[in-house]
């Protein structure tokens, strides 16, 4: 379902953006499997922490239903650009979504 990272971690991809059905306001907290870190809470309506809360989500998802849950389609294509992400997750979704790479973006607004 996607690369393995050096680490042995495999990258998890949705099948379909379209299965990107989470929240898009408000504070969520995420599962531990997800977020250790100790803040693990949300405030979806800060731009900064909806920005960590997709980069968290997009590198630690151990399965489809991690994304499925907590990711927002509009959401993922409106911060794709500006989301820090290993460069192997980056590549992973943009070959699995042509709409997230840059030239997609480039070839829709001419």
């Amino acid at each position: 379902m996607g690369s393995v990272r050096r680490y042995a971690k495999p990258i998890v991809i949705a099948s379909s953006l379209a299965d990107l059905r989470g929240p898009v306001s408000g504070v969520v907290t995420l599962p531990q499997h997800l977020d250790w870190s100790g803040s693990a809470r949300y405030d979806l309506d800060r731009p900064a922490r909806l920005v960590d809360f997709y980069r968290t989500v997009l590198i630690e998802a151990s399965e489809p239903a991690d994304l499925h849950s907590h990711l927002d389609r509009g959401i993922l294509i409106r911060l794709w650009r500006s989301l820090w992400l290993p460069v192997d997750v980056r590549h992973a979704w943009e070959q699995q979504f042509p709409e997230l790479r840059p030239s997609a973006e480039n070839s829709a607004a001419a």
